[in-house]
């Protein structure tokens, strides 16, 4: 089955509104049939944000709680925490039937004048110094039905290595750091701006927890438990956005990974933490 490309995720992100604060959300579907945490955090997201119009996404919290099935529809519902001054908050629950998937915690702010500050980017080489994937990974083309080269909704270029080079050195880089952007351009809207860094986050972060772990994202079963970020500033989509990411801590099966998301010009996007189940069993 093939990965999904940028028009797929851009159609299951417009999510249909069912009215009374009530959407669902169409899946991406795949082999196991298996929900994409990162995919489903990003439509909480654009739920929640379509009852608060107006304002931005500034943060999002999710717990994935089951697989759910990537062939059926999500329901989600939307309820209305709070609408103060500057802050609105939403709480978001998806169902398939009777079953909850996700729950989730978003919230919207608008803009305010004041003193900004961030930390600043790392000093890495420019995105068109790198190799594509196609040329950094051309030894393992034949590896998975060519999974490694395959074509994705987004554009890479790594800083270190990713997971299935890694896997060949001695000892696995201390940090994964990327340079990514859409596959193609994508409508400038600030609130989809922020559904596509979760998803993109969402995936990105697990290279740096399995390259840890001395095993790949094909390769390794893993669930995402929990999924947060913090939106600083909208991302330059239409260019290379640098992801700087770092897994720190596996244990009991869980992986704990963060990353920060920076635009070329060095501006900080946003701030992403995730944790990761990697056990045979049940959840």
């Amino acid at each position: 089955m093939p990965l999904p490309q940028l028009a797929d995720v851009l159609a299951t992100l417009d999510i249909t509104d069912c009215g009374h604060d009530m959407f669902v959300a169409t899946q991406i579907d795949n082999e196991a049939h298996h929900i994409i945490g990162g995919h489903i955090s990003a439509q909480a997201l654009m739920a929640a944000s379509r009852t608060a119009a107006g304002r931005v996404p500034n943060s999002l919290h999710v717990y994935l709680l089951r697989a759910g099935d990537a062939r059926y529809p999500v329901e989600m519902q939307v309820m209305n925490m709070r609408d103060g001054g500057m802050l609105s908050t939403r709480r978001v629950i998806a169902r398939q039937g009777d079953e909850v998937l996700l729950e989730a915690l978003v919230s919207l702010s608008d803009t305010a004048d004041t003193v900004d500050y961030h930390q600043p980017m790392p000093d890495v080489p420019a995105p068109e110094d790198l190799p594509s994937v196609g040329e950094l990974l051309s030894d393992y083309a034949d590896e998975l039905d060519g999974f490694w080269v395959k074509p994705q909704w987004i554009e890479r270029r790594y800083v270190d290595a990713p997971p299935r080079l890694a896997l060949d050195q001695p000892e696995p880089p201390e940090r994964t750091r990327m340079w990514w952007r859409p596959a193609e351009s994508i409508p400038n809207d600030p609130v989809l701006n922020c559904c596509v860094l979760t998803y993109a986050s969402g995936t990105s972060l697990l290279e740096t927890t399995v390259t840890m772990r001395r095993t790949t994202q094909a390769t390794a079963f893993s669930a995402l438990i929990d999924h947060t970020v913090w939106f600083q500033r909208p991302a330059d989509l239409s260019d290379w956005v640098l992801s700087d990411q770092v897994s720190l801590s596996g244990i009991h099966g869980r992986g704990l990974a963060s990353g920060t998301m920076y635009n070329r010009s060095g501006e900080l996007v946003c701030s992403a933490t995730q944790e990761i189940y990697f056990g045979r069993g049940r959840i």
